[in-house]
């Protein structure tokens, strides 16, 4: 949780907090903000059994539904101690803001969100994860734009590249650019990690064993492919040569890192080919990783012309700081 200072409520009808949720595939979230700051950002990451690569939606659900009491427990014992109102309620209610796009998890917080809407007779604001993931980032590197920028969504669910055009505080048209025709970038992490005794979601048990590579294994990325005008990257082959790696005895710690750089190196490409020069804010799970970051930014294949923007790591993970932001955005213009 993140640390608060006193907060005290002055009458401004400005003046508020507004909360957030969000109960992607693999964590649980709540977050309160204000104008200026993140008065509380916990999670709780939902419980994979040991080699296993995920739970059945049905699973997830659950954990989702058992967790969140939990977490909401925790911000009412910090909550008696403010005078700060709640003003609104925002929630990611699916996982990208296109009209089909559905998945169960989400129910779950979008259901907590409209009986604590209700409770507080406060509006209930909807968004999606993927806007929250952009707003955590630009929150996260203290950016704001009026005018077109990127964005690149990468995690265990998605991987696409995205033009993102403000329509007013907390609200964008975005288009997709291209991604990933097969597996995921974070799905390839966690399908390696796990091959490697690793525990799921991988990404950070991945991170930390490579950091023990003297010889890193150079796989081969692959090229950008270009279909009905945009642009797509495949990490099948990735995997393949990693599994291949792995069964020819390769240190894990070699094939932990070829893999945090294939995965750089992929991602540096799809760049390059399908996005103009300008901001780009990279956002997601795979986000975090310090490996992937440094070669997005200096990766020889790649040129410096765009502002390349990170969230912090904690903020490029599952959270619902996003949502929160993007919930006083929506408010605090209404």
């Amino acid at each position: 949780m993140i640390a608060i200072n006193p907060l005290t409520y002055n009458g401004d009808e400005l003046d508020g907090m507004v909360m957030g949720i969000d109960t992607s595939a693999y964590t649980t979230s709540l977050a309160v903000v204000t104008r200026d700051q993140v008065v509380f950002d916990q999670r709780m990451v939902l419980s994979v059994p040991q080699g296993h690569r995920g739970l059945r939606p049905s699973e997830a659900v659950y954990h989702h539904a058992r967790n969140f009491p939990v977490l909401y427990k925790r911000w009412k014992q910090i909550a008696e101690n403010l005078e700060i109102p709640v003003r609104a309620v925002a929630a990611s209610t699916r996982p990208r803001p296109i009209a089909d796009a559905y998945l169960p998890t989400f129910t779950v917080g979008e259901a907590y969100a409209q009986v604590i809407a209700l409770t507080l007779n406060v509006p209930l604001i909807a968004t999606s994860h993927q806007e929250g993931h952009i707003r955590a980032g630009l929150y996260a590197a203290g950016r704001s734009f009026s005018q077109r920028f990127y964005a690149l969504h990468v995690s265990g669910g998605t991987t696409e590249l995205l033009q993102v055009e403000p329509r007013g505080p907390g609200a964008w048209d975005i288009a997709l650019l291209g991604g990933s025709d097969d597996l995921y970038a974070g799905q390839f992490v966690d399908r390696i990690g796990v091959a490697l005794g690793l525990a799921f979601p991988a990404g950070p048990e991945l991170e930390r064993l490579a950091l023990d590579s003297v010889n890193p294994l150079m796989f081969n990325p692959g090229t950008v492919r270009r279909k009905d005008g945009k642009v797509w990257i495949s990490f099948s082959g990735l995997e393949a040569q990693a599994q291949r790696a792995l069964k020819e005895g390769k240190l894990p710690q070699d094939i932990a890192r070829g893999v945090e750089i294939g995965v750089g190196r992929a991602l540096a490409n799809v760049i390059e080919a399908g996005a103009k020069p300008g901001p780009l804010v990279v956002v997601g799970g795979v986000a975090a990783n310090k490996t992937v970051r440094d070669i997005i930014r200096h990766g020889a294949e790649f040129d410096p012309k765009w502002d390349i923007l990170f969230g912090t790591p904690q903020l490029s993970r599952d959270n619902a700081v996003g949502v929160a932001w993007i919930g006083w955005d929506n408010w605090h213009r209404r």
